[in-house]
């Protein structure tokens, strides 16, 4: 009991500690609203229309900034579907062998109907034994969450979650908006901070919040720029940051650009077909987070057709673009609480497509 209840106590302490930075934001947030509506605009500024426009202008970037960053804190990470563990028979059955190529067999036949193409450096089948699963393609485990992960781009303290398919969208609004709202504070603060740093102005408590303020906003503008930009390109690549640290393998090796297909679907794959919902806090991407459309240019010989055969008009545009079994404009899915079975939906949708090809499996074990 004591061993139990002391990690009990340590995973509690852990959370606590965990929240902290998201704490620090948010003071630093409050603040800032303080010193921004209070200090600069009501106490310093005389001019009513400049105010005015000011306030409303701050407030419509300060509410979409809280939003994303609620979202991205708040919106819980997605896990893979049922239809990636492993059943209780499939689990003992592992159990019972060799860490072998028996073992690698079994998880072949148990992998042979899911959409997973990519393979660990050894070519092996990305399997997670601590949560019992295959693991989709771009899913990782969090060691901080203990879970897998879909399409995980980073574990963020600043955010206490993980960075991934569910909340990847707002979490790059969450920097645009920050960004923003740090270069409209440093953009209209910056009159006063010279006004003030010249004692163009009454030396009054103002003083202390406006020229903190523009320090403040400028140097975490700085910061956010850099972190934005990175994040953009990262997107017009298709890419999370951990593929861009370690490119994904497929059957025929090392492929950076795997899942890149240019940079409209690109970016169409993270923020939706629908423009209304792109600058939104809600989600609106493409996909299930589980199975994603690729683009390889060295396709293996050795990997059968589809069920349906192909055809030869079509091959060589099937060849251009392996996978999904739903083609990513139909893969939509607008609501998190709504997560199709490709499994059972997609069959019908594969008896319509042609000459797609099946990548080949191979084996992982990896916390």
């Amino acid at each position: 009991m004591a061993p139990s209840g002391s990690r009990s106590i340590k995973k509690g302490c852990q959370r606590v500690l965990y929240w902290i930075p998201v704490l620090f934001i948010a003071l630093i947030v409050a603040w800032s609203y303080y010193a921004y509506v209070l200090q600069l605009c009501i106490e310093s500024i005389e001019d009513t229309g400049e105010k005015v426009i000011y306030l409303l202008v701050y407030h419509v970037i300060f509410i979409m900034f809280v939003w994303a960053y609620w979202q991205t804190i708040f919106t819980k990470p997605m896990n893979p579907l049922k239809e990636f563990h492993l059943s209780y028979s499939d689990k003992e059955l592992l159990e019972r062998e060799d860490r072998g190529e028996s073992q690698q067999e079994i998880l072949r036949r148990i992998a042979k109907d899911l959409p997973i193409y990519t393979r660990t450096n050894s070519g092996a089948i990305r399997f997670c034994d601590r949560c019992q699963l295959l693991k989709p393609d771009r899913c990782h485990h969090c060691s901080v969450c203990d879970k897998c992960i879909l399409k995980m781009d980073h574990h963020c303290p600043w955010v206490n979650n993980c960075v991934g398919f569910s909340n990847y969208k707002f979490f790059m609004l969450f920097l645009a908006y920050s960004l923003l709202y740090c270069l409209f504070i440093t953009a209209t603060d910056l009159q006063y901070f010279i006004k003030f740093w010249t004692n163009g102005l009454p030396d009054t408590q103002a003083k202390f919040h406006i020229l903190f303020l523009f320090f403040s906003a400028s140097m975490f503008s700085v910061s956010l720029a850099s972190l934005f930009i990175y994040h953009c390109w990262l997107v017009c690549k298709n890419r999370s940051t951990l593929e861009a640290v370690r490119a994904p393998v497929f059957r025929h090796g090392t492929d950076k650009n795997g899942f890149s297909l240019g940079f409209s679907k690109n970016f169409r794959q993270v923020f939706g077909d629908e423009v209304k919902y792109w600058p939104v806090p809600v989600f609106s991407g493409l996909g299930d987070g589980c199975a994603f459309p690729t683009c390889l240019v060295n396709l293996d010989p050795e990997q059968p057709s589809s069920p349906t055969g192909s055809n030869p008009a079509n091959k060589s545009a099937a060849e251009g673009r392996q996978f999904p079994s739903k083609p990513l404009r139909e893969s939509q899915s607008r609501l998190l609480t709504s997560t199709p079975s490709w499994s059972e939906s997609d069959s019908a949708t594969d008896k319509d497509r042609k000459g797609a090809s099946n990548p080949g499996m191979t084996i992982e074990n990896e916390a």
